[in-house]
């Protein structure tokens, strides 16, 4: 059964455009998928804590190992990542603040970055993803034009996901920018409309 986890970072509960592209993709992936699970994680409405010292503690101490403390600090990341290895698409639905991602999303892949369980290293091969055959895609808003060329140096979110995903094994397929909501009126119905026809054409 095809599941899609859907990860919505806007702190808006109304007026979001990511929100309002990403509740686009969900309708259009059930429709092509009718029998498929939808997982949604709010993390405006479910706000993931940040790590703490015994989630750090708890990452790099061996399953046998593992106190009753340290087992219950370790709880939301083993959530957060079965929700990721149960799913076959995940979407990331997310505002640009202050150039890069909210600090929602960012302690959500900070749960979720693992070692020995989203990566794993070795002193000669180096780092390796361990999530593999996701289809990945981002949905990302912003209130400036970031595709022009004057602003595209301050753009980190782009970067840092693209980064940040691929290191985990789950390289972006598809990164639909709806840009320009407090600037350009006409650039945001643009952009956006450019992301919700992709939209269409995958899950048509």
């Amino acid at each position: 059964m095809p599941t899609l986890l859907m990860i919505q970072a806007s702190a808006r509960s109304q007026g979001s455009h990511s929100r309002e592209v990403a509740e686009h993709l969900i309708t259009r992936w059930k429709t092509a998928h009718p029998n498929g699970t939808v997982i949604e994680r709010d993390l405006a409405k479910q706000p993931i804590p940040h790590i703490s010292e015994d989630t750090i503690t708890g990452f790099f101490t061996p399953e046998d190992a593992l106190t009753d403390t340290l087992k219950a600090a370790n709880a939301l990341s083993d959530q957060l990542i079965a929700e990721i290895d149960a799913a076959d698409t995940v979407v990331i639905s997310t505002p640009m603040y202050n150039f890069n991602v909210p600090s929602a999303l960012k302690a959500w892949i900070d749960q979720v970055s693992r070692v020995n369980k989203t990566f794993s290293y070795d002193p000669e091969q180096g780092f390796a993803g361990l999530v593999q055959g996701k289809k990945v895609y981002v949905i990302a808003a912003t209130g400036a034009v970031f595709s022009d060329p004057a602003l595209a140096d301050m753009d980190f979110l782009h970067g840092y996901l693209n980064a940040m995903l691929g290191f985990l094994g789950m390289p972006i397929d598809e990164y639909w920018l709806v840009e320009g909501a407090s600037a350009d009126p006409d650039t945001l119905i643009n952009s956006k409309q450019a992301a919700v026809n992709h939209i269409n054409q995958l899950w048509g």
